[in-house]
Parts: C-alpha cells; structure tokens; sequence
C-alpha cells in the first residue's frame, strides 16, 4: 500500500495537479489581497468641515486628511469671505476613501460683473427690469425734473452717471434716474418712499 501511495504521489499527472492546486491558491490568494489594499477595505475618512475656512488654510487640513482636491466653480456671496470654502462634494461628514479628491467651491474674491443696459427711452419699469434681469440686485429709483413721465433719463453709481456698456459690480447700488414730467419738480416734491419698488420687482417677469 505505502508503494501504491509513493508511486501515485510521484505520478506526474498527481505532481501537475498539486502545482496547479498550489499556484491557484497562490493567485486567488494575491488578488485578493491587491483588491483588499486597492480598495482599502474597511477603511474610511470622514470628510472634514472645511467650509468657511480660506482655501490655503484648508490645502494642510485636507493633505493631513490624506484627501485631495480640486477647485470646480467659484460664486459670490457677500455673507462669506472672499475665497473662503462655500461648498465641498462629497459633502461635510461624508466617509470617503483615502486619496479621494473632494470638489470644492469657494466664494469669489471679486463680485460678478455685468454690463449697463441701454435704457434710453425706456419707461422706468423697462429700464427697472433691465437692470434687475442683468443680475444687478441694488437699484433705487429717484425721480428728477423732466418734461417726459416715468421715463428712464440715467443710471448712476456713487453720483457718477454710467454709460450703456459700462461694466459694473452686480452688488454695486445703482441709482435709475426718472423724469418726474414737470420741468420744476423738486426733490421735496415727492416722497420718495411712495414709489412702488415691490410692484417693479414683479414686473420684471412681465417684461421677461
């Protein structure tokens, strides 16, 4: 019997068979493995609260995370610091894998620009809802002398008049000059507060 078991252990068929077994084992083994260390099994990082913080304060914090980054889209907001951290994907909280790369918005430095629109010979509510659909979100209406009512005379920033074309900070408050249709109005004239700026800001679907 133990001549029977010798001689079917040297069989080169028995031989092939075990090396086989052996180095299927072996790749199983291997693979399973690389996709353990691939996919860091059971490992996570949970994404830090980098929101508010400027973009070079956070870089550190994120590279002590082990977490990369790439900057996608800038907005503007007045109510956050200029180039401060508005928004990260995946978001705050979140458990990602080590060496994800976490896509970040941060808050422009600069508030956008927008062009002055044309508004000669445009009634005021025109003019008013060019100015609104430009982005411009500070507009005051301010009635002048003039022979025309309600009719859009200027645009002005800070007591300077603006040309059509001119490019201006959307925040920057503008004021729509109006002729008031008497060549002798005076300021004093008129309360200011009368004038229906609510009722403008519906409008503007209207014209658009």
């Amino acid at each position: 019997m133990s001549n029977f078991i010798t001689r079917l252990i040297k069989h080169p068929f028995i031989i092939s068979l075990v090396l086989m077994v052996i180095v299927t084992c072996g790749i199983f083994y291997g693979v399973l493995s690389w996709l353990n260390t691939y996919t860091r099994h059971n490992q996570a990082i949970v994404v830090p609260d980098v929101k508010g913080m400027k973009l070079e304060d956070a870089i550190p914090f994120l590279e002590n995370n082990h977490l990369r980054y790439n900057v996608v889209d800038s907005v503007f907001s007045k109510d956050v610091s200029p180039g401060a951290i508005v928004e990260v994907v995946p978001s705050v909280g979140s458990k990602v894998k080590e060496g994800r790369i976490l896509f970040v918005t941060i808050n422009a430095l600069t508030s956008q620009m927008a062009m002055i629109p044309d508004i000669e010979d445009q009634s005021f509510r025109q003019a008013y809802a060019l100015l609104r659909a430009r982005g411009f979100n500070s507009v005051e209406i301010e009635y002048i002398a003039g022979e025309y009512k309600d009719l859009a005379v200027a645009v002005e920033h800070n007591g300077r008049t603006l040309t059509k074309g001119e490019l201006m900070p959307l925040t920057a408050p503008l004021v729509l000059k109006v002729s008031s249709g008497d060549p002798n109005f005076t300021p004093d004239s008129l309360a200011l507060d009368s004038i229906p700026v609510e009722q403008l800001n519906s409008d503007i679907e209207k014209w658009f």
